[in-house]
């Protein structure tokens, strides 16, 4: 029986009001199909030219609304590294406050950010090309 590799995961933290957001979310969505696109071509054939601007093997994109769990706020710091809390959470002081202030109410977080848990980076804010940088880096 065959094995499929199941896929990287990606997660958008968005919220559609926010302009910066709805743009990394076309952005992750165009990187998406890309590289779908490209997983799907005659394997038979060489499409080396063309291939250049992809390197990262399919991924599965998970945009949400929702905000972070607290497990998933805790790897987000750790991806991001220290002194990100304010960067992540409205008015944080720190990441024990930032967990408290997103306890309280799920729209301190800030969005967009963009997560790839199976790689452990995450990128806040809406910088294109650390965004691309992340999607198309191949997983170790």
């Amino acid at each position: 029986m065959f094995r499929s590799k199941t896929l990287d995961v990606l997660t958008c933290f968005h919220k559609p009001s926010v302009s910066a957001s709805t743009r990394v979310v076309n952005l992750l969505k165009q990187a998406s199909a890309q590289s779908q696109a490209h997983a799907t071509e005659d394997q038979a054939s060489d499409h080396t030219p063309q291939n250049t601007s992809v390197t990262r093997d399919p991924f599965e994109l998970d945009i949400t609304e929702a905000p972070p769990t607290p497990d998933q706020l805790k790897n987000i710091f750790e991806y991001l590294g220290s002194g990100k809390a304010a960067q992540l959470v409205k008015g944080a002081a720190s990441e024990s406050d930032a967990l408290r202030k997103l306890k309280e109410d799920g729209d301190n977080f800030q969005r967009p950010v963009v997560v790839d848990w199976n790689q452990g980076k995450a990128v806040a804010g809406e910088n294109e090309s650390e965004i691309l940088k992340l999607v198309r880096e191949q997983p170790k």
